[in-house]
């Protein structure tokens, strides 16, 4: 289903819970894995309570029970919480009254109520990414069932013909559930408006009858729709995220972008701007910026909305396609590009290979913290290489901020022109440290950093910003900004923020603007970076 699916579907307690040790004794274990099985004793508690209903019991009628019984928290959303916490009182009084029904999950969309955190945030336009929302059909009669209609009903006198309401689905529901997916957009009616507009989506369930598998019982349920559209905003206002190259969910050994953290090495969260990277798109929002998520090929978005693409710490590789109309979006239709890169070196990967006891295999990290020769291959005819070393480090950006670089990697090669700005740091070879180290096959092994300690530093472009031109009649492209580590966007593990950071990237990007700050900051006469590069693209 992937994005816009509503998980977890309830909360319970999942911290610290005691539990019995294999070798004898207790102990405290946290997470999914503890939180599961205390669902499962709830589940046969409840199922305790109502044994007059046991012909009505199966998973699909006690998930209803569990999801419409759930008390809802009042300071996380829809996707921090599900439902809300697990009820087992309320959810017996549900069992206990129930009869065979159809039902959706999550019930609806609301766009002004912040328990539907990311959709409350930010409201709709023409021309805007769809927004995404994908509903389980939860059929608490039969194993199975057939969607035997879907229709959108927009509210005329509530101007619901404003917006579209793309639907797909799963014709067959099994075994006891299904799937529904709607992509909303605002049409070309109301390019002009700002306020509300409202519609539901009706969906028909035929299903065979518990008593009788011949005879057919159709159940139909509404999902309804709020949406909040405002006039399409400029240009200089609109970022588009792009999503489609982070991996949905790491197919096998990511590695964190963090070498510092060591209990966990793998990465299993994956990124994105409404979970790990919330705080920032917050400030952006906060700051008067409009946020879509590029969920398609590089190939399917108009270049002329947006005043910025970017692109933060992808694991996937880049079509061909993709890679031309990137060129051509920056030097022909001024889209401008900031990349946040993360370190790759594939000596250090081997290095960080391990014995996993669950799959008797040892694990070697497909890629780094980002795919690095991806982007590369990506920036190639703009003159713009990153390398693979991995640095980190403590240091000043300027007088008034203060900068922890982790795990990152380092520009070896950028145009130098008299619109480029390139900023260089002291910085440590932590991929050189780590390497060091006997291989052990255990990565919990890898160093103990002394950040406050005297260690060898070399300095290192990490920083580069430029004006593109296309061609030699001194037309003026986008801009492209690269910087070597995303961790200070990255609310699992940063140390330090850098979001004035990226105020002063976009001023620059949007605006063609370079702050002061970063002026002063500028090495673009003292760096050499190996081959000759022309002023024009």
């Amino acid at each position: 289903m992937g994005y816009g699916r509503l998980k977890p579907d309830i909360v319970t307690y999942g911290a610290q819970v005691k539990g019995s040790n294999l070798k004898g004794g207790c102990r405290s274990l946290s997470g999914t894995s503890v939180a599961s099985p205390v669902v499962a004793g709830a589940v046969t508690l409840i199922m305790s309570g109502v044994l007059k209903k046991i012909d009505f019991i199966n998973p699909s009628s006690m998930k209803q029970a569990l999801i419409e019984g759930a008390t809802r928290l009042n300071d996380n959303n829809m996707f921090e919480q599900g439902h809300g916490k697990l009820n087992i009182l309320k959810s017996i009084k549900i069992l206990s009254e129930y009869q065979p029904k159809v039902s959706l999950s999550p019930t609806h969309l609301d766009m002004t109520d912040d328990y539907m955190f990311p959709y409350n945030t930010q409201s709709i336009y023409y021309t805007m990414q769809p927004i995404i929302l994908n509903v389980t059909i939860l059929n608490g009669i039969a194993v199975t069932g057939r969607v035997a209609e879907v229709q959108w009903y927009p509210y005329q006198n509530e101007n619901g013909n404003l917006i579209n309401v793309s639907i797909s689905y799963s014709d067959v529901l099994w075994p006891w559930s299904g799937w529904m997916s709607l992509h909303i957009t605002v049409n070309e009616y109301g390019q002009n408006f700002e306020g509300q507009a409202l519609g539901h989506v009706s969906v028909t369930v035929e299903s065979p009858s518990p008593m009788n598998p011949s005879e057919k019982i159709n159940s139909t349920v509404s999902f309804s729709i709020r949406c909040k559209i405002i006039p399409k905003p400029p240009r200089q206002k609109r970022i588009l995220w792009d999503q489609f190259h982070n991996l949905r969910y790491p197919p096998g050994y990511i590695p964190r972008d963090s070498l510092k953290v060591k209990a966990d090495p793998l990465d299993w969260r994956s990124d994105h701007i409404h979970t790990n990277f919330k705080d920032m798109y917050t400030h952006l929002r906060s700051s008067g910026y409009y946020i879509e998520v590029l969920g398609e090929p590089f190939t399917c978005f108009n270049a002329s909305n947006y005043g910025t693409l970017f692109v933060v710490d992808p694991e996937e590789e880049y079509f061909d396609e993709e890679i031309g109309k990137f060129r051509e979006d920056i030097l022909d239709k001024n889209l401008s590009v900031i990349i946040f890169a993360d370190w790759y070196n594939t000596t250090v990967m081997k290095h960080m290979k391990f014995y996993d006891q669950n799959t008797r295999q040892w694990w070697v990290p497909d890629t780094g913290g980002s795919n690095i020769p991806a982007i590369n291959e990506l920036l190639e005819s703009f003159g713009i290489e990153l390398g693979d070393k991995v640095l980190e480090g403590y240091f000043n950006f300027g007088d008034r901020h203060d900068m922890y670089y982790n795990s990152g990697t380092s520009i070896v090669k950028f145009p130098k022109t008299n619109q480029t700005v390139l900023i260089e740091r002291d910085l440590v070879d932590q991929g050189a440290e780590i390497l060091k180290l006997p291989q052990n096959g255990n990565q919990k092994d890898l160093p103990e950093i002394d950040l406050k300690s005297v260690r060898t530093k070399h300095k290192e472009v990490i920083l580069g910003m430029t004006q593109t031109q296309s061609g030699n009649n001194g037309r003026k492209g986008g801009r492209i900004v690269v910087y070597g580590d995303s961790n200070c966007l990255d609310s699992t593990h940063m140390e330090k923020a850098c979001f004035w950071l990226i105020d002063a990237l976009l001023e620059f990007t949007m605006t063609s603007y370079v702050s002061g700050l970063l002026k002063d900051m500028n090495r673009t006469p003292y760096l050499e970076f190996p081959g000759n590069f022309s002023p024009f693209f």
